[in-house]
């Protein structure tokens, strides 16, 4: 039975929000189609990557069990061609970016995938699907190739919305039958380095039927989510779906989830050369005000990268800093009162969080929520009846947890500190305030043996690390 609270995602097979659930495992399974790894990643590909990274990290918050899989390829023609351009073997290629790729992701710290399978560790479970659709009658062997028949698989163009008769070969092998019919093998050419064998020759695996046997390999079938970029639907999801439903007869995944692309005077891309790197915008910007970006623009919708749009991301991760050295100040030099606007502002900002990010992963209506909560602390903090300590430590809490299901609670490190400390702070102020100020300075000490100072500033006093 579906579960009426159960999260929503877009999907793009039925074209409405569906029930997000767990398998029959109890698991949330996602798999996210990723790079093909020959050359540094570009902030498009850094899309997919924080939008269902952030999605698990939500998912699991939310009490759900949540397994995300995005796979290297590895085994590609660009790779073969970038290899001969740069003097090196294709695996040598291949591993070098795979692991500049790793490195590139992890500076954005939102942890890695709980799997990253790479074709080149799969080629067992790719050539038993292949011989399974052989033997189903949807794939044939020609010339060394093998390839799926199209025609075959009623089904076929059911998530692009594309019709056969209008549709156009991505795949010039000559040996096909029906000039739709894509790839399932390549028998090995003489300027490609790397090979494996097979029942039908050596050669290498095609593009679609390596995700097909490595996403059922690591979640099963009928997993919760595919996902990746709106660039994926056709052919690449399209083709998976064929071969995958073609093989066990079964839905391959119950959501199909696409993000839109990242555009830089056009679709961003190696090939046509409109491309900013990863690391080169972490660089300038910090993971921060990238992740930031990213997630106050709907994954359904483009997103035009330009240096106004990250300063803008820029001044609103600023302003999320600033509220937590406001809150920390405020917790330092505490009043009296329990402030019930402010109460009711936290059970606002959090109900509407999670609901936003239960409407098709809303993270601008997220990101709204989140600052609606800070606009009522700064107030409050301002405000001629200060909140006490108690209460604006719970805000800070709830800040932070907030900030950590996007992937931002790094906002609040800098500036993190401990409670003993702040309690101390707060009361050597009051002995400051009693002329008290023997325990004062007994105060302050006891403080900078914790690994902070008290600093006295216009806005009152503030806790800072030594």
């Amino acid at each position: 039975m579906t579960d009426p609270d159960a999260p929503r995602l877009y999907n793009t097979l039925t074209k409405r929000p569906e029930p997000l659930e767990p398998g029959p495992d109890g698991v949330v399974g996602i798999y996210v189609c990723g790079p093909t790894v020959y050359g540094p990643i570009h902030v498009g590909n850094a899309r997919p990557f924080i939008v269902f990274s952030v999605l698990r990290r939500y998912l699991q918050r939310r009490g759900l069990a949540a397994r995300l899989v995005s796979n290297l390829t590895d085994i590609n023609d660009k790779i073969y061609e970038a290899a001969r351009k740069a003097g090196v073997s294709s695996t040598e290629l291949a591993e070098r970016y795979g692991a500049e790729y790793v490195a590139d992701t992890d500076r954005l710290g939102l942890g890695r995938p709980d799997l990253e399978p790479k074709v080149t560790e799969f080629l067992p479970e790719i050539v038993a699907m292949i011989q399974t659709l052989i033997d189903r009658g949807l794939a044939y062997a020609a010339g060394g190739d093998v390839y799926f028949r199209v025609d075959r698989f009623p089904g076929y163009g059911k998530l692009s919305g594309r019709r056969i008769e209008d549709m156009v070969s991505t795949d010039p092998g000559t040996a096909k039958e029906h000039p739709l019919d894509f790839a399932l093998w390549k028998g090995h050419k003489p300027d490609e380095d790397a090979f494996w064998e097979s029942p039908w020759g050596p050669g290498r695996p095609g593009w679609h039927i390596e995700c097909s046997a490595m996403a059922e390999a690591a979640l099963g079938r009928g997993f919760a989510v595919h996902g990746g970029g709106l660039d994926l639907v056709f052919p690449h999801h399209e083709n998976e779906i064929a071969q995958s439903e073609g093989a066990s007869g079964e839905p391959m995944a119950h959501i199909w989830a696409h993000n839109e692309m990242i555009e830089l005077g056009g679709k961003m891309s190696k090939s046509e050369g409109n491309i900013v790197l990863l690391r080169d915008a972490l660089d300038r910007w910090g993971k921060d005000v990238l992740i930031t970006f990213m997630l106050r623009n709907h994954y359904r919708s483009k997103l035009p990268l330009s240096d106004e749009g990250l300063e803008d991301a820029s001044r609103q991760v600023e302003t999320i800093r600033n509220a937590v050295r406001s809150l920390d100040r405020g917790i330092s030099s505490p009043g009296t009162a329990v402030d019930r606007e402010l109460a009711d502002a936290l059970v606002r900002s959090r109900n509407e969080f999670f609901a936003s990010l239960d409407d098709d992963f809303n993270t601008p209506r997220a990101f709204a929520a989140l600052f609606e909560l800070i606009r009522a602390a700064n107030r409050a903090i301002d405000g001629p009846a200060r909140p006490d300590a108690g209460q604006l430590r719970s805000i800070r809490s709830e800040l932070v947890q907030l900030l950590d299901v996007l992937g931002l609670a790094d906002l609040s490190a800098e500036d993190a500190v401990p409670a003993e400390a702040l309690e101390m702070a707060g009361q050597r102020e009051a002995a400051r305030a009693a002329r008290d100020f023997a325990e004062a300075d007994r105060l302050r000490d006891a403080i900078a043996a914790l690994g902070y100072e008290v600093r006295d500033t216009p806005e009152g006093p503030r806790v800072t690390p030594l």
